[in-house]
């Protein structure tokens, strides 16, 4: 009886502890692709990125001192890091991309005036192609980007 009962605990706790393992590893990856990505971008105080926020394989940071932003994408299919001076931008606002009639988000972009030449840049933040959960990650996707609409507003 004792002997089945240890048996059974050890199955159980590896059980729990293989995906907490596999969990911590994956957390630990993701954090030196980043802190390798503010390194990219502020070699000599990566530090100063002051707020970094990560959801549904999107990663923002801003260093609201020296105003810097950087967006980094971990999709699967195409990874990719943005970074924008935000002392050279004027005003920052979200454009949504719709499907006809519907509600449904297709595309959710970041879109950048610049002070002097008047460009527009065009960060891409969310893409229905890119989805696997569809409309729950662009509801998701839609309140993180106004929270950080508001964000990159006030620092800029």
């Amino acid at each position: 009886m004792e002997t089945s009962i240890t048996i059974i605990g050890i199955v159980i706790a590896i059980i729990v502890a293989i995906p907490i393992y596999f969990s911590a590893r994956s957390s630990a990856a993701n954090k030196s692709k980043i802190l390798n990505i503010k390194k990219k971008f502020n070699p000599n105080n990566p530090e100063h990125f002051d707020l970094t926020e990560s959801q549904n394989n999107k990663t923002l940071t801003i260093d609201s001192k020296n105003r810097k932003f950087i967006l980094m994408n971990f999709n699967p299919k195409q990874q990719e890091s943005i970074y924008v001076d935000l002392k050279s931008v004027s005003s920052c606002k979200l454009v949504l991309t719709t499907e006809g009639n519907s509600d449904t988000i297709l595309k959710i972009d970041f879109e950048f005036q610049e002070k002097e030449s008047s460009k527009k840049i065009t960060i891409p933040f969310y893409d229905f192609d890119d989805d696997r959960i569809k409309q729950i990650s662009a509801y998701q996707d839609h309140q993180f980007a106004k929270k950080w609409l508001k964000i990159i507003q006030d620092s800029i």
